[in-house]
């Protein structure tokens, strides 16, 4: 076993404490990566925070970067000292769901034995399939794509979840053609890449909807057309004034919030799609009324983790930051170390951070 710092939540809520963690060996298909960035998604807050449950103690931390430092039996493809992204998807490749090109949503349990312990032989989870909050992760070889040395690490870690989910929630999930219209509702940093996103893909116009002018700007700086306050009422009446009188083709939900489910349909024009990107709190419940998309021939589309096959999908996104077509650099907002991850989380949850990164 290595022994390792991590950030361990004990309590649903309360700070992060870092701890002394033993790791095992990789066991088969699996490697152990040294990391050297990890950013903070508000998908980990979340978690910390109690909002879906879970086991604790537990390590979260998902959208990683580092380099193989351990190669375990029956891996392929990889070799030790290669500089590989880390994410949580986890795929069998054989199920009905991987076979049919939609991996994110694998459907083989594959429970694997404890990865992280106290020295006391507690098992601390390693949660999202990761646990990166920590100086090394043991991950399966199917959540992991090799890139080039000379990127950033914090570059690289953001396309393991934040990049991926934004543009894979409009290019794959609301299968946007070029010319179409698009509404962001959110401009965080997963509603920048979803932004990015229809930029990339050709839309004619993407409106950006948030409750700050801030981030608003910072839209616009990443593709967004127009920018429509959230705090004005009807905001979508300036949406589709913005759209030139019609409602969006694609309309991605980016963020959480109740409110903003609620609304998202009122953006769309006939045919349209909404992205359900966002994750709210376990139980909260948005409302429609059913005889609008029925009548205009809508659709309402889950979207994980961009619906992304990740060999294909991140090579595509590192080519295109290569041409600098894709912004990934902008994106990081501030660089901290693991003792430093409470403040972290603090300035992420205070809603102006696009992404915080953890750096080893």
């Amino acid at each position: 076993m290595t022994t390792i710092r991590a950030a361990v939540c004990t309590a649903f809520g309360a700070p992060l404490e870092i701890e002394q963690l033993h790791l095992r060996a990789p066991l088969d298909r699996e490697v152990e990566v040294t990391l050297e960035a990890v950013a903070i998604c508000h998908s980990d807050i979340s978690f910390a925070q109690g909002i879906w449950g879970g086991t604790l103690p537990a390590v979260y931390g998902h959208e990683a970067a580092g380099r193989i430092t351990r190669v375990g039996p029956g891996v392929t493809g990889f070799a030790e000292g290669q500089r590989v992204v880390v994410t949580l998807i986890k795929a069998c490749g054989t199920c009905s769901n991987c076979a049919g090109g939609r991996p994110t949503i694998c459907e083989t349990p594959r429970p694997a034995p404890a990865k992280l312990t106290r020295a006391d032989g507690t098992e601390v989870a390693a949660e999202m399939n990761c646990g990166a909050f920590a100086e090394k992760v043991v991950v399966e070889q199917s959540q992991i794509v090799a890139l080039p040395d000379d990127m950033p690490p914090e570059s690289v870690a953001l396309l393991a979840c934040g990049v991926i989910t934004g543009v894979g929630a409009v290019v794959n999930a609301g299968r946007l053609r070029a010319g179409e219209d698009v509404v962001v509702i959110g401009a965080g940093g997963v509603g920048l890449n979803a932004i990015q996103g229809a930029r990339i893909a050709g839309a004619r116009r993407i409106v950006a909807v948030d409750m700050s002018e801030d981030k608003l700007a910072t839209a616009q700086e990443f593709g967004a057309t127009h920018g429509v306050l959230a705090t004005q009422k009807a905001p979508w009446k300036a949406a589709m004034k913005a759209l030139g009188g019609r409602g969006a083709d694609v309309v991605a939900v980016s963020v959480g919030a109740i409110r903003a489910y609620n609304d998202a349909p009122r953006y769309m024009g006939w045919g349209g799609r909404m992205v359900m990107v966002g994750m709210p709190a376990s139980g909260a419940m948005a409302e429609y009324e059913p005889v609008v998309p029925a009548f205009m021939g809508q659709h309402m589309i889950g979207s994980k983790m961009g619906d992304v096959v990740i060999s294909r999908d991140i090579p595509w996104l590192v080519d295109l930051y290569a041409q600098g077509r894709l912004k990934l650099d902008e994106l990081v907002s501030g660089r901290w170390s693991l003792e430093q991850i409470n403040d972290a989380f603090a300035d992420t949850s205070s809603g102006g951070a696009k992404r915080n990164v953890i750096l080893f």
